[in-house]
């Protein structure tokens, strides 16, 4: 069955201290469900957001994005679409994603006496360094949508990935989720995202120590080809556990290279640092 997926923007313009604010609904022209956790934002603006479980989603728009800048709306296995911000109608203009053309048939790779590996720092050593979410200028957790943190890798083999596990240090929220977003890395920082399944995953009553999310069902091969990538957690929605909750952190330590990657928003710039997070899959290689 083709799909299309349609973009209802109720187009509400709220201004306040110089910012705007989209606010739109994202369904499935098909079958009208609501697509939830989709990206949305404009491209090293610092304006992302996601869309929530219901497809809504609520963009601020910053002084020094323009009319003529794009905004770009896409999720896994659909056309990324743009359009600029003058296109964009108050009259709930209707924007159509067309599905991924010529997707490949699932490949099963079958190794030969496959080993375990980890992959990453599977330690939290001292807990004396933390890596926050949450930043100082975030008037609420909501400003939080869609922001990004995660490691770099390289890989010498191919492998079937089992789970991914990071070690919470700090967490205020009776329920988080996160997608786990896999990218090729070039000149150092991530570009395409090679993700072929939407994995989001729930973290419930503020727990804290090692968390696993258990990827067995999802068929994840990673290919020594691929030399290097990045793999990221992306917040797409929190519930406090009180009016004061603000803070969720994973243990971290000094690295001699560059290996952290982070972004505020969705579509915005890259930024790297010199720390190696406690964050590791474990895989099955040959």
């Amino acid at each position: 069955m083709k799909l299309s997926l349609y973009l209802l923007l109720g187009m509400t313009f709220c201004s306040f201290a110089q910012v705007k604010i989209i606010t739109g609904e994202i369904k499935d022209a098909e079958n009208k469900v609501a697509l939830a956790y989709a990206n949305i934002g404009i491209s090293n603006k610092n304006s992302g957001t996601v869309s929530n479980a219901k497809g809504e989603f609520s963009l601020k728009i910053h002084e020094d994005v323009k009319e003529n800048d794009l905004i770009t709306f896409s999720h896994v296995g659909y056309q990324t679409k743009t359009i600029a911000i003058s296109k964009l109608n108050l009259i709930r203009p209707v924007i159509e994603l067309e599905p991924e053309k010529n997707q490949l048939d699932e490949v099963v790779v079958k190794f030969v006496k496959p080993k375990p590996k980890i992959i990453g720092r599977n330690s939290k050593g001292l807990g004396l360094m933390h890596c926050n979410f949450y930043s100082y200028y975030e008037q609420d957790v909501d400003d939080r949508l869609s922001k990004e943190i995660g490691i770099k890798y390289k890989l010498k083999k191919d492998c079937k990935i089992n789970d991914l596990n990071f070690n919470i240090t700090s967490n205020e929220f009776s329920s988080l989720k996160f997608r786990l977003n896999f990218y090729k890395v070039s000149n150092g920082f991530p570009t395409d995202l090679i993700s072929s399944r939407d994995v989001v995953f729930e973290i419930k009553d503020e727990f804290k120590g090692w968390f696993t999310v258990d990827l067995k069902p999802y068929d994840i091969y990673l290919d020594q080809e691929s030399e290097e990538i990045a793999i990221t957690i992306q917040w797409v929605e929190s519930k406090k556990a009180n009016e004061k909750s603000k803070y969720f952190g994973i243990s971290t330590a000094m690295s001699a290279t560059d290996t952290c990657f982070y972004r505020e928003k969705s579509m915005d710039t890259w930024k790297k640092s010199s720390q190696s997070l406690s964050f590791y899959l474990n895989a099955m290689c040959k």
